[in-house]
């Protein structure tokens, strides 16, 4: 139940369960010395996953007007990925508010999942270089 104890407009507060997914074959290059994919690596396939779903949802004015940047990320590693194996990528939006928005990435080798990242992204403006309010029009896209 939420209340709402002010007398102003609530926020908005929306939940995206639109996913996107790509798979990777892991190369030489993702392997640390343990033999295993790096944890660095992980990090950039949750950046390659944000980019690639955003290209799909957003616009050229949205573009035009804002970007987001990383405020946190929380990483659980499961299991290892090892040099050849084919993972999924699969990533989709959670909750968003104010100038805030949940963006969730699983990395799976088949069925089994191996890692689970929950990223906070903030809206920024290009005009202002300062965060922004998440605006109505990019509510929109993420319906």
């Amino acid at each position: 139940m939420l209340f709402i104890l002010r007398k102003q407009k609530p926020e908005t507060l929306f939940m995206s369960i639109k996913p996107y997914s790509f798979t990777v074959k892991v190369k030489k290059e993702h392997i640390d010395v343990l033999n295993h994919v790096n944890n660095v690596q992980y990090l950039n396939w949750v950046q390659d996953a944000a980019l690639k779903h955003w290209a799909t949802l957003t616009t050229e004015k949205i573009d035009a007007n804002y970007f987001w940047v990383v405020a946190r990320h929380e990483i659980d590693y499961i299991s290892s990925a090892l040099l050849n194996e084919e993972l999924t990528v699969k990533t989709w939006i959670g909750l968003s508010k104010g100038k805030i928005s949940e963006r969730f990435v699983n990395i799976y080798r088949g069925e089994d999942l191996i890692v689970k990242v929950k990223t906070i992204w903030c809206l920024m403006s290009k005009k202002t270089f300062r965060s922004s309010i998440i605006p109505e029009e990019v509510y929109a896209i993420l319906e």
